[in-house]
């Protein structure tokens, strides 16, 4: 990358970072009565605690607190998988997207953005190739290329190439396109939520044979 290059790429994340905060400030104060709301449901649905934390890794690898509402019942004797634990509410939750508003808190901190590769889980960083693992150049997304490019419908390659072919191509302008994509999959309630959301293949490395697990 040329010095100019450099200047070009210092302006586009001080300006997305200046987006972050604008955005995630205006809408956890917009979506304050949904999320108090969403709060209440997920409350009598799946009883104490409300908001799921989980640590994941974020730019460089640093590790942050993920959080989201709960989607998902405390695992018992009857209730051991993924696609076991998730309840109605919880899908209803991931499907519009709801269960995604507490994580506005985790771009206004700094360890996410609106856009950019989905965080996963803390595990699969020693798993990534060195190319995959260029996906944490930059701040992971509430949403990204991947999702917005067939999410679950996608293998874990095809995810991880989007995810870099993002990083590499980042832009103010990809990122309005994501932005808007994601609207339309929320609103059609596809793509982002959608169904296959509950149970995922881990990641085990790319010559590894996948299982059911949930990276959500």
């Amino acid at each position: 990358m040329d010095a100019e290059q450099a200047r070009r790429r210092r302006r586009y994340d001080a300006l997305k970072r200046g987006v972050d905060v604008v955005v995630s400030a205006t809408g956890l104060l917009v979506s304050a009565p949904v999320q108090l709301v969403t709060a209440g449901v997920v409350r009598v649905a799946h009883g104490r605690p409300v908001v799921f934390r989980q640590p994941r890794p974020g730019r460089d690898g640093v590790i942050f607190e993920l959080v989201k509402f709960r989607t998902m019942r405390h695992p018992d004797a009857t209730h051991v998988s993924d696609a076991d634990r998730l309840t109605s509410v919880g899908r209803f939750l991931r499907s519009t997207s709801l269960d995604e508003l507490p994580t506005l808190w985790n771009v206004l901190k700094g360890d996410m953005s609106l856009v950019g590769p989905r965080p996963l889980l803390v595990e699969y960083l020693p798993r990534y190739s060195p190319e995959q693992a260029r996906r944490h150049e930059v701040r992971p997304g509430v949403t990204g290329l991947a999702q917005v490019s067939g999410r679950n419908g996608l293998s874990w390659e095809e995810k991880f190439a989007l995810d870099v072919e993002y990083v590499g191509r980042r832009s103010l302008r990809l990122d309005l396109e994501i932005l808007l994509r994601t609207v339309r999959s929320v609103l059609g309630r596809r793509g982002i939520s959608g169904e296959g959301e509950a149970t995922m293949s881990p990641f085990l490395g790319s010559t590894s044979s996948p299982m059911g697990h949930d990276v959500a």
